[in-house]
C-alpha cells in the first residue's frame, strides 16, 4: 500500500501561522501594532519578503490592516470599516444603515446533540442562548438566537447586552477575548411562525429568510451558532463575489 507524500507549505504559510499562532496567544491583541517587517524577519529566521508576502495575505483575509506610515495592526471589530464585515442586510433604497440591538433574553443551558456538534463541545456542556433584535430605523428587521460556548463566555448576562453600546462582536472582542474572524453561512427560505411574527411585526406564514451561521476564531475554533430570520419587506441580503 502506497504513503501518502507530506503535503508541502511554502515558507511564507509557515511564516503566516507562526503569526496566527501568535495572534491566537493574545501575544498582539486586537487594535495593536504587530513588529515591523524587519523585527518579524529576523525573529522567525527569514527574509522580509516572505514576513511581507505572509502580511499581505492576512490582511486581504481580514486578520491585519496596513496603515500608511503607521505599521501593521490587529484587525478589530471595533473598527468602523470591519462593521458591516458580517452583517450583509441592506436597505431597500440602498446606502448604509447602522442597526439597533435590541437584547430580548439571555441564558444558560446544556449542549443538546446538534449544538455540541456545531460548537465542537461534548454534549451537556454549558452553553449561553442570546435572543435579539435587529431593528433598522425603529422597525424589527432581524431575529437572531445565537449559542455560545458557555466556559469561553462566562459573565455574559442580559444587563451586559444591554448596556453595551457596542456591536455584538467588539463585546465578544473586549469583554472575552474572543475575536471572530470567519462564518459560513446557509441561506434557505421559510415562513414566520407565530413568534417570529410577533417579533417582527410581519403576518404569521409570511416568508423569511432564515440565515444560519457558525462563527470561527482563531485555530478555525467555532465560537458562534447563530440562527438568524430576517424580514425582507424593505431590506435584502447583500453577498459580493469576487
Amino acid at each position: 500500500m502506497s504513503q501518502a507524500s507530506p503535503v508541502f507549505s511554502p515558507l511564507y504559510r509557515q511564516i503566516k501561522d507562526l503569526i496566527l499562532r501568535e495572534l491566537a496567544s493574545g501575544e498582539w491583541r486586537p487594535g495593536e501594532v504587530i513588529p515591523s517587517e524587519a523585527e518579524l524577519a529576523l525573529r522567525f529566521n527569514v527574509s522580509q519578503g516572505t514576513v511581507r508576502k505572509a502580511i499581505d495575505e492576512m490582511a486581504a483575509e481580514n486578520l491585519l490592516v496596513r496603515r500608511q506610515g503607521k505599521g501593521t495592526f490587529v484587525a478589530t471589530h471595533n473598527d468602523p470599516r470591519a462593521f458591516f464585515r458580517f452583517l450583509r442586510i441592506v436597505p431597500n433604497e440602498g446606502g448604509v444603515a447602522v442597526p439597533h440591538s435590541v437584547p430580548l433574553e439571555c441564558w444558560r443551558a446544556k449542549a443538546g446533540q446538534e449544538a455540541a456538534r456545531l460548537l465542537e463541545i461534548p454534549p451537556g456542556s454549558p452553553i449561553i442562548i442570546v435572543s435579539r433584535l435587529l431593528e433598522f430605523g425603529g422597525r424589527p428587521v432581524v431575529l437572531d438566537e445565537i449559542y455560545l460556548p458557555g466556559e469561553t463566555f462566562q459573565g455574559m448576562t442580559l444587563e451586559m447586552l444591554q448596556e453595551s453600546q457596542e456591536s455584538l462582536y467588539t463585546l465578544f472582542e473586549t469583554r472575552f477575548g474572543v475575536r471572530m474572524i470567519r462564518a459560513e453561512e446557509r441561506l434557505r427560505a421559510v415562513a414566520a411562525d407565530r413568534n417570529s411574527a410577533e417579533r417582527l411585526k410581519v403576518g404569521e406564514g409570511a416568508p423569511l429568510l432564515s440565515v444560519e451561521r457558525i462563527t470561527y476564531t482563531y485555530g478555525d475554533k467555532p465560537v458562534e451558532w447563530r440562527r438568524g430570520l430576517y424580514s425582507t419587506v424593505s431590506h435584502y441580503y447583500l453577498n459580493e463575489l469576487s
